[in-house]
């Protein structure tokens, strides 16, 4: 696989790189962090886990003395190639790096080996919902009114997504199983832009992605949004129902997490868990994300940990049938 092949590359670099660090570890009594602490951003910039995490950075080092975050974006391979780094590098604070919902997806597609067991989860800025968007003009306004709409219309109402097998993908996918319907699914490798450009031009029926990449079409009165695949509701949407309010146990949400590699000295997560909380939770942070249109969250330490590794089951399930490409 060529998964397989990166990774071992990869970690063959950080290997190297260890040995050659020696004694630059923020070990024993040494003041933490007294050097640069390079933030590795597994997905190409400008993109909402390139935002979450720089806004991240640029507020969190106010809360963390002596704190100067570098980022480096790695998309390669879909993510892998970051994701796989972070999970080699030296375990002494000063290597971090973004992991995102496809952590808990990619093993279970045979696409790497990483797994959240090999980070020390610090926290989770976006935890953003699949949202069921459709035209303004659509002729249903609910998520039920949508359904039955699928039911009468088997096969044929054309839903767009990022890509087979794709978090978006898997979302409608799920919507399939809990509705007991047919739908057609429509990729859009290049994502969003093009997926709304499709909605808006009657190419297609609906999307199930976050609604933040639609927020200026919905704005504009353009689209709509009929629920939200979340445990409560958008703070950005507040008038738009949760699919749990429905009835309806789906919980779909493309996170993106800071960690760092497993093994890091407990005392300097400590560090890095309370920075991040104390930044989470201010207004600045806060405001700093809805402009984005993104809704923001303050998922620290264990519970990140365990929202990670609830994922990580659940898409064992979950995509055992889904085929991709």
């Amino acid at each position: 696989m060529e998964c397989k092949k990166v990774a071992a590359l990869v970690l063959a670099g950080a290997m190297a790189v260890t040995t050659m660090a020696g004694c630059g570890s923020a070990g024993g009594s040494a003041k933490y962090p007294s050097k640069d602490i390079s933030v590795i951003i597994p997905k190409a910039a400008g993109g909402g886990t390139d935002t979450a995490a720089r806004g991240l950075m640029q507020y969190m080092k106010e809360n963390l003395d002596g704190a100067n975050f570098v980022a480096t974006n790695k998309p390669d391979g879909g993510g892998v190639t970051g994701m796989v780094e972070t999970s080699a590098a030296k375990a002494d604070g000063y290597t971090l790096g973004m992991v995102t919902v496809e952590l808990a997806m990619f093993p279970w597609q045979d696409k790497c080996q990483v797994t959240p067991e090999d980070y020390a989860a610090i926290c989770a800025p976006i935890a953003a919902p699949a949202a069921l968007i459709v035209p303004a003009d659509a002729p249903y306004d609910s998520v039920d009114d949508f359904a039955a709409y699928c039911k009468e219309n088997p096969g044929t109402v054309q839903v767009g997504n990022s890509g087979m097998g794709a978090i978006w993908h898997v979302a409608a996918v799920s919507f399939e199983k809990e509705f007991g319907v047919e739908l057609k699914h429509i990729p859009y490798p290049n994502g969003s832009a093009d997926i709304a450009a499709a909605l808006t031009g009657g190419h297609i029926d609906a999307t199930i992605a976050d609604p933040s990449s639609y927020k200026s079409q919905v704005d504009a009165g353009e689209m709509k949004i009929l629920g939200v695949m979340s445990e409560e509701r958008s703070s950005i949407y507040p008038d738009v129902p949760t699919f749990k309010e429905l009835g309806h146990d789906l919980v779909i949400r493309a996170w993106a997490s800071l960690v760092a590699p497993k093994d890091t000295p407990e005392e300097i997560l400590t560090q890095l868990r309370d920075a991040a909380k104390t930044t989470c939770e201010s207004d600045e942070f806060k405001e700093y994300f809805e402009k984005q249109g993104i809704d923001p969250q303050c998922i620290i330490g264990d519970d990140c940990q365990k929202m990670m590794e609830d994922d990580y089951a659940m898409y064992e399930d979950l995509l055992k049938d889904i085929e991709t490409e």
